[in-house]
């Protein structure tokens, strides 16, 4: 995927190859330059970087959680904005190999400006993930309730 301009995120991981087997081989982001202690992947035309931190080991989730549309969001988290379409397919995929949700795909906002598509989970180094859709994304991505 080609993005005008993409973006740079690097985060922590526990362990470099359970970070390849999570974003590469199941989320299916190809690999590009790595070192024992990083790995660059392309997360739908961005730039993502996971950095080895061993202090991880034993770390659990530790996200605050702020209060959306009924729900108790992770902060921080990251993810990509994708076509329904795609967004769809990634939540059939998840839920078929079992992936535990922080929050289940369903529909924010339903009926008003900003409505979408979305789903939180987490990596295995407890970063959490967020992908949304938007029926026209052009329309609704920034549009003010």
């Amino acid at each position: 995927m080609s993005v005008k301009d993409p973006f740079h995120l690097a985060v922590q991981v526990r362990d470099i190859d359970e970070a390849r087997r999570f974003y590469g081989d199941f989320l299916g982001c190809p690999e590009g330059r790595s070192s024992a202690s990083w790995v660059d992947f392309d997360l739908y035309g961005h730039q993502f970087v996971c950095h080895l931190n061993p202090a991880l080991k034993d770390a659990g989730v530790s996200s605050h959680k702020n209060p959306v549309d009924g729900h108790g969001v992770p902060v921080p988290h990251f993810g990509v904005v994708l076509e329904m379409d795609a967004w769809e397919a990634l939540a059939q995929k998840l839920r078929e190999h079992g992936v535990a949700f922080e929050i289940e795909p369903y529909i924010r906002f339903k009926g008003e400006p900003g409505e979408q598509a979305t789903m939180f989970f987490y990596d295995p180094s407890g970063n959490a993930l967020e992908f949304k859709a938007f029926k026209n994304r052009e329309e609704q991505l920034f549009k003010k309730s």
